[in-house]
């Protein structure tokens, strides 16, 4: 009888004391679960992917060694690593970004081949000449309201009529791609171009340079510096608290009053233009002319690189480098393996398998808890 006193008239000051107490060490614990789980996965998927190897004969060990020498053994292959990992940062914070409120958008790649178009369009009147500056800045602002408007509309589909973003953001993924291939085919193919059908060149002068000493374009640096901004934006500001509580709890979001609707429409719109500006590099930094190629599954990959990454905007940069190097791998893997060149694809595609299978995972393991370093809750149980 004591005893249960004793439990029942603990104060409330004393109680919400020791659970501030264990939430001070809340982020830690987080981030180290994010890491142990996403690890397992990651290892996961290497055993599952090196069954497959052994039944096509092939050692597990040297196809591993190779993918660390295609991807990082070289200054030559860590360069073409971070060439492919730029456009991934964009499109993994096109994911990153929306699932702060509970949505899971999918439609980087339509934004960034929009973006990308728009940006090639809007460098047509020049002719490829023009003020430099001029050209940039009406580049980078056709890919940014582009790929804005193009996520954005999914956003106010999903609040206004109640459409499912993940459906209705793949779906225009395929008509961005669509609408690409119908213009660089027809009204703005280049007549000089007769082998692959593309749009005009932009132009040398107005062309992304690369890092000085480097073979790696300035899109990674900005890629990074936006990776930041977006982290700051959702950790530090009243918009990024907003976000986070809507996604956390829509019923108690709406109970205090926060305009739900306004902000899935924004984070959607911030989410494209993030694309969008991947869609620019693409252009201004790598193909010269809107193509194709834009379309080359960085919208798809960034899925993946966002998940594994827990939609963490810091995360997602060493994310991105690390796909980035799996998939420049491929072309060594096939000349010294003869295998295909999209078995470093099927790689990608088990370890987001395994990776959905670990989210069952997270708030299962004790050591990642409070009541595992003996920290009472807020009702002083230990």
């Amino acid at each position: 009888m004591a005893s249960e006193s004793t439990q029942s008239i603990t104060s409330p000051a004393t109680a919400a004391g020791l659970h501030d107490r264990g939430d001070r060490f809340m982020p830690v614990r987080q981030s180290a679960e994010m890491l142990a789980i996403s690890a397992l996965a990651v290892g996961g998927a290497a055993a599952i992917f090196s069954v497959l190897l052994l039944a096509l004969g092939v050692a597990p060990g040297e196809f591993f060694e190779l993918l660390w020498r295609g991807g990082f053994g070289t200054w030559f292959s860590l360069q073409n690593t971070l060439v492919r990992a730029a456009p991934l940062v964009f499109t993994a914070l096109a994911v990153a970004i929306p699932a702060q409120l509970g949505l899971v958008v999918i439609g980087g790649e339509g934004a960034l081949v929009l973006g990308g178009f728009a940006a090639a369009c809007a460098a047509l009147p020049f002719g490829g000449g023009g003020a430099p500056a001029l050209v940039t800045i009406a580049m980078v602002a056709a890919a940014l309201a582009s790929g804005a408007a193009w996520i954005g509309a999914v956003g106010a589909l999903r609040h206004f009529r109640g459409v499912n973003e993940t459906i209705s953001s793949l779906l225009m993924s395929y008509l961005a791609i669509a609408i690409l291939n119908f213009f660089v085919e027809g009204p703005l193919r280049d007549p000089a171009s007769p082998i692959k059908s593309s749009t005009r060149p932009i132009g040398d002068a107005n062309m992304v340079g690369n890092i000085p000493g480097t073979s790696v374009h300035w899109g990674l640096a900005a890629s990074v510096v936006l990776a930041i901004a977006a982290w700051v934006l959702m950790r530090r500001t009243t918009f990024g608290f907003a976000a986070r509580l809507t996604g956390g709890n829509l019923r108690a979001a709406r109970a205090q009053g926060l305009p739900v609707g306004r902000l899935i429409v924004a984070a959607c719109a911030l989410a494209g233009a993030c694309a969008g500006l991947a869609g620019y590099f693409e252009v201004a930094a790598v193909q010269g002319r809107a193509n194709a190629s834009l379309a080359a599954g960085y919208g798809f990959s960034g899925i993946l690189v966002s998940f594994l990454a827990r939609h963490h905007a810091l995360a997602i940069v060493p994310v991105a480098i690390l796909v980035g190097g799996i998939s420049a791998s491929g072309g060594l893997i096939q000349r010294r393996l003869d295998l295909p060149d999209a078995t470093v694809l099927l790689l990608q595609g088990t370890l987001f398998v395994v990776l959905l299978v670990s989210e069952t995972l997270y708030g299962r393991f004790a050591i990642f808890r409070a009541a595992a370093r003996g920290v009472p809750d807020i009702d002083g149980n230990p």
